[in-house]
């Protein structure tokens, strides 16, 4: 037995030595391959640790403001964007006048955008509107990035938000963007209240603080009462306001909304609208909202990109778009609008010549409508406020009485505001034999509805004249 061991101890020794001059030799490797790695690891660690702050990333940045002095929060300046493996070559074909449909044939790509260019002022509501395949969600996803636009820029307050890397651009969207879209996008295991906080807890926001905040939120879209319930016990438009409760609970200054509506029944459609035309009243955010629906586009917009096969065909208010028509296709979208429910009385209004100051008495009433070819005369007090309807045969009754215009004119008139649906007006119209005032919160005169314009509500608009 002690022989053996003798005789196996100098092939340890040998083994011992073999061992450490291979260790010896790889010793230089080993460090060269741990190096990089550990470089890496510590880049990596530096980099986390020194995340831009979003004052860093828009420290010097100037935002934009136009003739009136508005802030441009979203300018879009020669946006394209081709899909397919070859873009490059798209661009001068769509220079060229080449169509849609033939660079498809063609080349195979499919364009979606080409030469976009619009601002968004702080605080509008800015639709983009157009039917299936037309681009609008192509374009707003382009905005926020989600889609990288092939050429062009997309400025956010000035800032040059197609040129941010990954970890600006993360700071950005946290802090500056949320989106709402059609189908919820809710966590089902989660109860409203944490589905309300997610966004706050994906910024690092501690669990009582995000709690309060969403607590806002909840309150704002009217679903109190509702906090601990889970996604699967609420009705459609009770989790659309779960969507937009989480979006407007980071306070975000953009608004992305992608037929956030859409999958709703019309009348919880309609209520939707409502709340988010109430809160936008409060808030005042800066809202891209994407819509295929025209009547949506022309009661939510404050302005409207209306788009066709990837381009912009007319960007204006509801008035311009419905009086105005860019072209044919335009025309033909909005010919079967009922524009007495998008169109208000402030478009219609003319300024009262027909009128009379109370301290003026009846006799100069009785001239001012003789002058005017008028049977009848609305009376102010030396603020402009709307008093009452004096008409002929009263303001002579007072003159041959001695009687004062207060009392034999008529106070009890209808009134309505700049934003008074027209088909109201017109049942004024209807039911009355004078023209129906415009006055604002004060009772001022503004102007009057004549009946004629109740013709013109109906008939205007909609026909292309190029």
């Amino acid at each position: 037995m002690l022989s053996e061991l003798r005789n196996k101890r100098p092939l340890k020794n040998a083994d011992d030595k073999i061992h450490e001059w291979l260790m010896a030799q790889m010793a230089p490797i080993v460090s060269d391959i741990k190096r990089p790695i550990r470089y890496a690891t510590e880049k990596i660690r530096l980099k986390t640790d020194r995340a831009p702050l979003l004052e860093e990333i828009f420290e010097g940045v100037e935002c934009p403001v136009d003739e009136e002095g508005n802030r441009i929060i979203i300018r879009v300046r020669e946006v394209s964007k081709i899909f397919g493996k070859s873009p490059e070559v798209v661009i001068p074909l769509l220079e060229k006048g080449m169509s849609k449909g033939e660079i498809l044939k063609t080349t195979g790509n499919t364009v979606g955008l080409y030469d976009i260019n619009f601002d968004v002022k702080e605080g509008e509501i800015f639709v983009l509107m157009g039917l299936s395949g037309s681009g609008k969600s192509t374009l707003e996803r382009c905005l926020n990035r989600l889609f990288e636009p092939t050429t062009g820029t997309v400025l956010i307050e000035g800032l040059d938000f197609t040129a941010l890397k990954t970890d600006p651009l993360r700071v950005v969207r946290r802090n500056k963007m949320s989106m709402v879209f059609q189908n919820f996008g809710l966590l089902p295991h989660r109860d409203v209240k944490n589905n309300v906080a997610y966004g706050l807890e994906m910024k690092g926001m501690d669990e009582t603080a995000r709690l309060q905040k969403a607590q806002v939120a909840i309150e704002m879209v009217g679903l109190v009462g509702y906090e601990n319930s889970k996604p699967a016990s609420l009705s459609g438009g009770m989790k659309q306001r779960v969507g937009l409760a989480r979006a407007l609970a980071t306070d975000p200054g953009i608004l992305f909304m992608d037929e956030a509506f859409s999958a709703l029944d019309p009348l919880i459609r309609r209520d939707m609208q409502d709340e988010l035309l109430k809160i936008q009243a409060e808030l005042g955010k800066t809202i891209v909202f994407v819509t295929h629906d025209l009547d949506e586009a022309l009661k939510l917009g404050d302005r409207i990109a209306l788009m066709k096969d990837g381009k912009i065909v007319q960007i204006g208010d509801a008035e311009d778009i419905l009086q105005r028509p860019a072209d044919e296709y335009v025309s033909r979208f909005v010919e079967d609008v009922d524009r007495t429910k998008i169109l208000t009385a402030g478009v219609f209004m003319k300024k009262p010549h027909d009128v009379v100051y109370m301290t003026q008495g009846p006799r100069t009433a009785l001239k001012l409508m003789e002058e005017n070819d008028s049977t009848m005369i609305f009376a102010l007090d030396k603020k402009r406020r709307l008093q009452g309807l004096v008409e002929a045969d009263d303001a002579l009754r007072a003159v041959r009485n001695s009687m004062k215009l207060n009392e034999v004119m008529i106070t009890d008139i209808p009134t309505v505001y700049t934003d008074t649906q027209m088909s109201d007006v017109i049942q004024l119209l209807v039911t009355n034999n004078f023209p129906i005032p415009v006055v604002d919160d004060d009772n001022v005169l503004l102007g009057v509805v004549r009946p004629a314009a109740a013709v013109e509500a109906l008939n205007v608009g909609g026909d292309f004249n190029g």
